[in-house]
């Protein structure tokens, strides 16, 4: 999602006013580096179940399972980040999705497979400055709309 305004304050009202659907494709995280050299993008929305390493705050280099996903105040929730109360009970710290990199992704789901399928087909192919010399001049030789008879 692209917010064309430069405003701070239009852009904080954009992300506390956006929908159920769009706060999930806001709370998307970095992917690692094995993970961003093998599926060939740097970034996916985070979902419960994939493993993730925090990279700030108390618990940096904390690496744990997300356990909840809360699109409302656009936080996460990793399994083994918690605080004792005074009470005793512990409690759930909730993390910022920027503050996290994706270490393992969650494939249970078939949606999931084809999103990444989608995203990874359209980085494979080539551009036109990588194509072969013949490629090159066969593009170069024909203008585009035009169409040869064959007699």
């Amino acid at each position: 999602m692209k917010i064309k305004t430069r405003d701070p304050g239009k852009q904080r009202k954009l992300l506390y006013n956006a929908p159920h659907h769009v706060r999930g494709k806001i709370m998307s995280a970095h992917l690692s580096e094995d993970l961003r050299e093998s599926y060939g993008f740097r970034s996916l929305p985070i979902r419960s179940g994939d493993t993730v390493r925090i990279l700030r705050g108390d618990y940096k280099d904390y690496e744990g399972r997300v356990t909840r996903v809360d699109r409302d105040k656009y936080r996460i929730f990793v399994d083994g980040v918690a605080r004792e109360k005074a009470d005793g009970t512990t409690t759930p710290i909730p993390i910022h999705h920027s503050k996290v990199e994706i270490v393992r992704l969650n494939l249970e789901d078939e949606w999931r497979k084809r999103i990444l399928e989608r995203k990874g087909s359209s980085k494979e192919e080539k551009p036109f400055e990588e194509l072969g010399e013949e490629e090159k001049q066969e593009g170069s030789e024909k203008p585009s709309g035009s169409v040869e008879k064959e007699e």
